[in-house]
C-alpha cells in the first residue's frame, strides 16, 4: 500500500477541517485512519470540527452542524489559515459530486479521500443521480485536472467514470489501510452475526430484509449496529463506537453485506477479525479480499443453514 507523503518539513503544522471526526461513523473513522496515515511523514497537524468554532448562539451552532453545512464551513476555515500562511488540509465529506467543494477550497490544500460510487435506490431521484450526477462528477474531475490536485479515492467505486488522465494521477482504495488482520485466535465464539444498518434512503432497497428474516426462523443468534432495525428476533445494540464494534467481532461468525459496496469500513474490520461476509453478489463481483467473502448467490434458503454450520467449523 501507499503512504500519505509531503515535501514540506516535518515541523510545519498542518491545519484540517473535519466534518466528521469520530469513532463510531464510517465518515469519522475514515477521517481518523488519514490522519493517521498522514502523522507518518507529517508529525504536527490540528484537526478542527464544527465543535471548536466558538458560536455563542446555540441556535446558530445547531444550524451549522447540519451535515450539508459543516462542508461549506470548511471551505471558509481553509482559507482562513491559508491566507495566515498556513499548510491547511479538508478530510472528510468529499463525494466527487460536490463540485463546488473542489471549485473554492484554496490552492495546495491537503485532500482527505474522495468517495461515493454506491449503487442506489432507483425508486428514489434516481433521474438526479444517474444523470445530474455524472455531470457534477465531470465538473469535479475537470477542476480537479485543473487544478493539479493529487487526490486519494477511497474505493475503486468511481473508477469506471473517471478518464484515464484522472486514474493515472490518482490513489485508489484507501480504505484498505484499515486492513491490520488480526492473528487467529482459537475462541468459542457467541455470536452468529453481526450486522451494521444504517437507514439511509437512497439504499435502503439493497439491504438484505427478507435475508435476515429467513435467518431468525433458522434460530441464528443476530446483533445489529447502528440504527435500529425493526425485525423480530434480532437483538438491537444500537450505535457503539469502533472499539466496542472490534470487541463484538471477535466474538463474531458471520456478517452480511449489503450490496452497494463490499468495502465498506465495517466490512473491513470484519476482515480483520476473521468473520465471514455473506454477499449475494456473484464471485467475480469481489476483487479483493476473497477468501473473506461467502457467496449465497444460487443457495436456496432451506440449504443455508447446513451450510452456515459446516463454514463455523471450517472458521474454528
Amino acid at each position: 500500500m501507499y503512504k500519505l507523503k509531503s515535501k514540506n518539513n516535518s515541523n510545519t503544522v498542518h491545519y484540517f477541517w473535519a466534518c466528521d471526526f469520530s469513532q463510531i461513523t464510517g465518515e469519522g473513522i475514515l477521517a481518523n485512519l488519514f490522519i493517521k496515515n498522514f502523522k507518518v511523514n507529517n508529525k504536527l497537524c490540528k484537526i478542527y470540527t464544527v465543535n471548536n468554532l466558538n458560536f455563542k448562539n446555540y441556535k446558530i451552532k445547531k444550524i451549522a452542524s447540519y451535515k450539508y453545512i459543516t462542508p461549506f464551513l470548511g471551505i471558509f476555515f481553509c482559507w482562513y489559515f491559508y491566507l495566515k500562511g498556513k499548510k491547511v488540509g479538508y478530510i472528510n465529506y468529499l463525494p466527487l459530486w460536490n463540485f463546488i467543494l473542489f471549485l473554492f477550497l484554496p490552492p495546495k490544500i491537503i485532500l482527505g479521500p474522495i468517495t461515493g460510487g454506491a449503487k442506489f435506490d432507483r425508486k428514489y431521484q434516481f433521474i438526479i443521480r444517474k444523470y445530474f450526477f455524472y455531470i457534477f462528477y465531470k465538473f469535479s474531475e475537470m477542476i480537479i485536472f485543473i487544478r493539479g490536485i493529487k487526490v486519494y479515492f477511497a474505493t475503486e467505486l468511481l473508477k469506471n467514470i473517471l478518464n484515464n488522465k484522472t486514474i493515472s494521477r490518482s490513489k485508489f482504495n484507501f480504505v484498505f489501510k484499515k486492513i491490520y488482520l488480526k492473528k487467529t485466535q482459537l475462541k468459542k465464539k457467541k455470536i452468529d452475526f453481526l450486522i451494521y444498518y444504517k437507514l439511509h434512503k437512497n439504499k435502503n432497497i439493497l439491504f438484505p430484509y427478507k435475508l435476515i428474516k429467513d435467518l431468525v426462523k433458522l434460530n441464528f443468534k443476530i446483533y445489529i449496529v447502528g440504527d435500529k432495525l425493526n425485525i423480530f428476533g434480532v437483538k438491537n445494540l444500537r450505535i457503539v463506537n469502533n472499539k466496542r464494534v472490534n470487541a463484538l467481532l471477535s466474538n463474531t461468525f458471520f456478517t452480511i453485506s449489503s450490496n452497494e459496496n463490499p468495502y465498506t469500513i465495517f466490512n473491513l474490520e470484519c476482515i480483520n477479525n476473521n468473520v465471514k461476509i455473506i454477499t449475494t453478489k456473484k464471485n467475480n463481483d469481489i476483487k479483493y479480499f476473497k477468501k473473506a467473502f461467502l457467496f449465497l448467490n444460487k443457495k436456496k434458503i432451506t440449504t443455508i443453514k447446513n451450510f452456515l454450520n459446516q463454514s463455523k467449523k471450517a472458521i474454528h
